[in-house]
This record gives C-alpha cells, sequence and structure tokens, in this order.
C-alpha cells in the first residue's frame, strides 16, 4: 500500500512528466480558447483532459503513446468544435449559453433569474460587487456564458448596445 516497487514509482515520474509536457504543449498548439474563462463545454473538456492525464499516471495498461493519443484527440476535437461554432451557428448555439439580462434599468426581472437557476440574492451580491449599494443604480446585470455576472451602471450603459438582444 505504502510502496510498491521502484519500477513503478519512476514510471510514473518518467511518463507523468513526458505526459505534462506534451499536454502543455497541446493546449498551447490549440488556442487561447482552451485556457480562457470557459463555458459548460469548456469545462467538460478540461476535466476530460485531466482524467486523461491521470490516467495517463497511474494506469500500468495505458501506454505513453496511447495517452498521448487521447489528449491530441481530446484537443484536436475541442479545436474544431471551437472553430465549427465560430462558423455555424447552429453548433454554437448547442454548445454555448447566450447570455443573459437579470436586471434592466434597475429593475430585476424574476423569471429571468428563475429561469437562469440563480436567486435574487446572488444577483444583489453580484450588484454589491459591482460597488453598488442600490441596484436602482444599475442599468443592467447579465449572466454571461461562461457563468459570470456583468453589472453595469446606468452611467456607463449607453445605448446598451452590448447587451443580449431579446428573442
Amino acid at each position: 500500500m505504502w510502496f510498491d516497487s521502484w519500477f513503478d514509482s519512476v514510471r510514473v515520474i518518467s511518463v507523468g512528466a513526458a505526459a505534462y509536457f506534451f499536454l502543455v504543449i497541446t493546449l498551447r498548439v490549440s488556442g487561447k480558447r482552451t485556457l480562457s474563462q470557459m463555458n459548460a463545454f469548456d469545462f467538460v473538456v478540461t476535466v476530460a483532459l485531466g482524467s486523461t492525464l491521470a490516467t495517463i499516471l497511474l494506469n500500468k495498461d495505458v501506454s505513453w503513446v496511447e495517452g498521448t493519443t487521447a489528449l491530441a484527440l481530446l484537443a484536436g476535437l475541442q479545436f474544431l468544435v471551437a472553430w465549427l461554432s465560430v462558423n455555424w451557428r447552429g453548433l454554437r448555439r448547442a454548445v454555448t449559453s447566450q447570455s443573459v439580462v437579470l436586471v434592466s434599468n434597475g429593475i430585476i426581472d424574476t423569471n429571468a433569474v428563475r429561469a437562469s437557476r440563480l436567486t435574487e440574492s446572488q444577483v444583489m451580491q453580484a450588484v454589491r460587487s459591482g460597488g453598488y449599494g442600490d441596484v436602482s443604480l444599475v442599468g443592467a446585470v447579465v449572466l454571461e456564458p461562461n457563468g459570470t455576472l456583468s453589472v453595469i451602471g446606468k452611467d456607463s450603459l449607453g445605448s446598451g448596445s452590448a447587451l443580449p438582444r431579446t428573442a
């Protein structure tokens, strides 16, 4: 339990280091989106990459070549889906969520908050974190595709052209 063999320890160190460097290079080649703030799809891919790396490190039945092939496949699929979602609107809708306005001109849209599976207290926390003590001073609170809440003061709202369009 505490120690099996020197061979196993050396294998974890050597295969782990090689897989780690391969993963870093693969992520750098696959582009900034892979490492940017994540939406749900990106998060799932990142968890899958981590799980694959752990399998390479700890499972003796998985060779380094098989593991790096799996890492490259996941990164390649992430790149392909990202590229396709930029060029194909239908896929973009399937893999990324849309921004949702939760507060507009100081008024909380309780239906939008509920549909986004948030609570009004979470929205109010974002308002306070944005430096506002009164929601009536807020022009908009937007739930972004990556799950963050953007708070825009009425004095910064302008025409609202950066806000998501409602259907």
